[in-house]
């Protein structure tokens, strides 16, 4: 992947090497995983390479496969432009480069539906840049977001139970420090 592919409005870049190399790190601590595992912290969601799933990516699969680095590669770099391409949709204004990657981040983990929906998007289709970088994390009052995940209860209330997960608290921090790199 590089800095090369396609591009979205004007100036963005779709795949940038950095978007690619933060991927790497929160998906696979930059050790790409080549056979297909259950992913326990995804409900078991089969999981390969850099976090592909089948959320992102039409093409199946299988839960002790093996891939090859080539495939995972092509497969990354077309679910990421497809990705970035449905973000694209949801801004109403071209946002900075780094408000594009940490968006893409939290759509490739999250889904691009939810971050579509989210606060985030809100202010950014405002303009308020670095408001929304900070709603990838926490919210109004200061508690986290997207940092939790279903315990598979539910409550007497008949909402889903919900488990806090410092790992993913810590990857929307990532992606508030990557978001605000690029913003007043």
């Amino acid at each position: 992947m590089s800095d090369k592919a396609p591009t979205g409005r004007v100036g963005l870049v779709f795949g940038s090497l950095l978007i690619v190399a933060f991927l790497s790190l929160w998906e696979s601590s930059g050790n790409l995983i080549t056979t297909v595992f259950a992913d326990k912290l995804a409900g078991g969601l089969p999981t390969v390479c850099d976090g592909l799933t089948r959320h992102i990516t039409s093409t199946p699969i299988v839960v002790g496969e093996q891939w090859s680095v080539e495939k995972c590669e092509s497969e990354q770099r077309a679910a990421l432009i497809m990705v970035q391409r449905q973000l694209l949709k949801c801004f109403t204004r071209t946002p900075p480069q780094s408000v594009f990657d940490a968006a893409t981040s939290h759509a490739w983990n999250m889904g691009a539906t939810a971050t579509c929906g989210s606060v985030a998007m809100q202010h950014w289709n405002k303009g308020s840049w670095a408001i929304g970088c900070n709603r990838l994390a926490i919210d109004a009052d200061g508690r986290p977001v997207w940092s939790y995940v279903r315990t598979g209860r539910t409550l007497p209330n008949g909402k889903a139970e919900m488990r806090f997960v410092q790992g993913l608290a810590n990857r929307r921090q990532a992606e508030v420090k990557l978001c605000t790199a690029g913003v007043e």
